[in-house]
């Protein structure tokens, strides 16, 4: 073996640039440690002539030259060991690239030449086995992975000593399948198992001991057990440090694995910093077209995401596709999730045809890349989706949301979070659809699935809660859906750090049900709790630091502050004009906001001009059938109405009432409160029979979609009983 030193201490030496002294220390040759590893590292690269060349192409990404040479060495191949050893390279290359029908193929046909010549038993075949189930587990085929794992393990448990590191790989590989399935529980077992063997048979500095770690967190980072998390990470990390060069790559993935435990606890700038860590070593260490660094820059990019810096986000997202599309096959899986990560961002954004562009490439190369029932597929379905569902294009959103479902329902087990999730998601446009029941009935059943597969202080299980009180916020059961935010809170309150972005959102939800209840006092208590934690969690020009500001406006304007109204109003669009582009539908919400206090200060021009700004851009950003748009022409009636101009106002009502009626099922409330103002409106202009056929179709529907102590149905009753009696 060459010199080799250990790393006695690094320093920086100079603050202006990235120069380092680094202090070494010589080892002997008597180092039963470095004899240790020197052994292992060996065994790890072993290999003679083409063999080790091919090796070292498939190491470095070069799989187009692999390629040639083992169909090179498999026309020279004289025996059968040598053509399921290529068979088997091959295997391996086609599964780095995504081709993974081609790699089970390439598996398969090593497997068979294997099985002529070897005992059902043979060590030899449990390496085939074993990679066979790898590429079925990429394929979201988890019962065939399993199958082909515990088929190699078998083998293993006969032929080895029961602390070899092979048994070990294999218990790891069983423990990997359980947790894609979410069955977290069953996934520690197999990892401890995987750990207990790695611990007696290998160095304590050894690098697959920093493996195990690894993924023993990544379960409980799954768990929503963050500071468990953290713990076992922090192992994998040391053992790295003391093992490996500080430019090695395996030492980014502790660094990046860290940073994705912050962004999940919501601090954005430790997640920041370690990503960033992670970033340096890869740029350092690797190609500049490596799909590692690629996949570095999207978890950057994905922390701007989540902090509302969406040019940043969009910036790094760029930078991932941009080397995804070099380094990668045009129909590799990773290259779709490059698309779907650039499609979130505009979706945040509001950009929904850009969304739209975006989900539908990574919906084509998915479809391509992967079996028909593969979760990813799911996703892609649900995104696209999701986009639908923000268009206000509800049947649309309920198409793509259940091929989402029927895929997660074929693909997963019963009990697994992403299922719950899809009944969610289905759960989320009956709600926006005004389908109460319908929504309740799919959000229990996402929650029936989270108490079962999640420890009951999982931050899923509080985003479920939340959830079912939105619906019976919704609804005007005001004290049921307290009872659901609370228990959303409480966990929340447990289960993530102080000044999480999640933490706030529960004390917002609480704020406006205090405010529908016309407890102003409590509904400020609430907002400004979530405008303290927000303002410490996000940056200062987050959107939802916006919302935090609109909210409290809302109820000082509710309260007749209308001076204090206005000043929140303003703050809130001040960071929205920052924050997003200028025809985002938030931005028009906002216009909306300050145009209603100026109606309820009785200056109608003033609010004419920000109703007006709302609708200028509803009508660019949304498609021409959007509720929200359909808002905006009511909140201009509403003004004509106050200025008892009412064939203006009816203009605006009944193109308000047009958009609802395409839009909205028969017996959603919002097509109820259109008919109320129509039935109004007609009062006003003395056509009492037009008045009160609107305001009884308004009732009919109320009675149907809302419980029956709702005000609004009271109020509608008074207005009929008047009616008549003018009549």
């Amino acid at each position: 073996m060459h010199t080799v030193f250990r790393i006695d201490e690094v320093r920086k030496i100079d603050n202006n640039r990235a120069l380092y002294q680094v202090d070494l220390k010589l080892t002997s040759d008597d180092d039963p440690q470095l004899r240790e590893l020197t052994d292992f590292i060996r065994k790890e690269v072993s290999g003679i002539g083409w063999r080790r060349m091919g090796k070292l192409l498939l190491k470095i990404g070069q799989f187009d030259k692999a390629e040639e040479l083992y169909m090179a060495l498999l026309e020279q191949a004289s025996d059968d060991s040598d053509r399921a050893y290529i068979h088997h390279q091959l295997g391996l290359m086609k599964r780095n690239q995504g081709q993974y029908e081609e790699a089970v193929a390439f598996y398969e046909q090593s497997l068979k030449i294997e099985q002529k010549t070897l005992p059902k038993d043979d060590p030899s075949l449990a390496p085939t086995y074993n990679n066979i189930a790898l590429v079925y587990n990429d394929m979201g085929d988890y019962s065939k992975a399993l199958d082909f794992y515990e088929k190699s393990h078998q083998i293993y448990e006969k032929a080895l000593p029961s602390n070899h590191p092979s048994l070990a790989t294999s218990y790891n590989n069983i423990g990997l399948v359980y947790n894609n399935i979410g069955d977290y529980s069953k996934a520690l077992e197999f990892y401890d198992k995987s750990h207990k063997i790695l611990e007696k048979a290998l160095p304590s500095n050894h690098p697959d001991l920093a493996k195990s770690y690894n993924n023993i967190g990544q379960v409980y980072n799954n768990l929503g057990d963050y500071s468990k998390a953290l713990e076992i990470y922090e192992k994998d990390l040391q053992i790295r440090k003391k093992a490996l060069p500080p430019t090695h790559p395996d030492l980014a993935i502790p660094y990046s694995t860290i940073g994705q435990v912050y962004n999940n606890m919501g601090d954005y700038s430790k997640a920041l910093e370690f990503y960033e860590k992670s970033h340096q070593i890869y740029e350092k260490a690797l190609p500049s077209n490596h799909p590692d660094l690629a996949t570095s820059y999207n978890n950057i990019g994905q922390v701007y995401n989540n902090m509302g810096d969406y040019s940043k986000a969009l910036e790094f997202y760029e930078k991932d596709l941009e080397i995804t599309k070099k380094a990668l096959p045009s129909n590799h899986p990773n290259l779709a999730t490059s698309y779907s990560n650039i499609g979130q961002v505009y979706n945040n954004m509001g950009n929904y045809s850009k969304a739209l562009e975006f989900y539908e490439k990574d919906l084509e190369i998915t479809k391509k890349a992967l079996p028909s029932n593969h979760p990813d597929l799911a996703t892609s379905y649900n995104n696209i989706g999701q986009v639908y569902n923000n268009m206000g294009d509800y049947s649309k959103a309920l198409e793509f949301s259940e091929k989402d479902l029927e895929i997660t329902k074929k693909a997963l087990p019963s009990n697994h979070p992403h299922l719950a999730t899809s009944y969610n998601n289905i759960g989320q446009v009956y709600n926006n659809m005004g389908d109460y029941s319908k929504a309740l009935e799919f959000y229990e059943k996402s929650h029936k699935i989270f108490e079962k597969a999640l420890p009951s202080n999982h931050p899923d299980l509080a985003t479920s809660y939340n959830n079912i009180g939105q619906v019976y916020k919704n609804m005007g059961d005001y004290s049921k859906a307290l009872e659901f935010y609370e228990k959303s809170l409480e966990i929340r309150k447990k289960a993530l750090p102080s000044n999480h972005p999640n933490l706030p959102t529960s004390y917002n939800n609480i704020g406006q049900v205090y405010n529908n209840m016309g407890d102003y006092s409590k509904a400020l208590e609430f907002y400004e709790k979530d405008l303290e934690i927000t303002k410490k969690a996000l940056p200062s020009n987050h959107p939802d630091l916006a919302t935090s500001y609109n909210n409290i406006g809302q109820v000082y304007n509710n309260m007749g502050d209308y001076s204090k109204a206005l000043e929140f109003y303003e703050k809130s669009i001040e960071i929205k004009e920052k924050a997003l582009p200028p025809n985002h539908p938030h931005l028009a919400t906002s216009y909306n906001n300050i145009g209603g206090v100026y109606n309820n200060m009785g200056d109608y021009w003033k609010a004419l001009e920000f109703y007006e700004k709302d609708l200028e851009i509803t009508k660019k950003a949304l498609p021409s059938n959007h509720p929200d748009l359909a808002t905006s022409y009511s909140s201009v009636g509403q003004v004509y109405n106050n200025m008892s101009d009412y064939s203006k106002a009816l203009e605006f009502y009944e193109k308000s009432h047009k958009i609802y009626e395409k839009a909205l099922p028969s017996n959603h409330p919002d097509l109820a409160t259109s008919f109320w103002h129509l039935g109004s409106i007609y009062e006003k202009m003395n056509q009492y029979s037009k008045a009160l056929s609107f305001l009884e179709k308004s009732l009919g529907i109320y009675l149907k979609s809302l419980p029956p102590n709702h005000p609004h149905i009271e109020s509608v009753i008074k207005a009929i009983d008047k009616i008549k009696k003018k009549m």
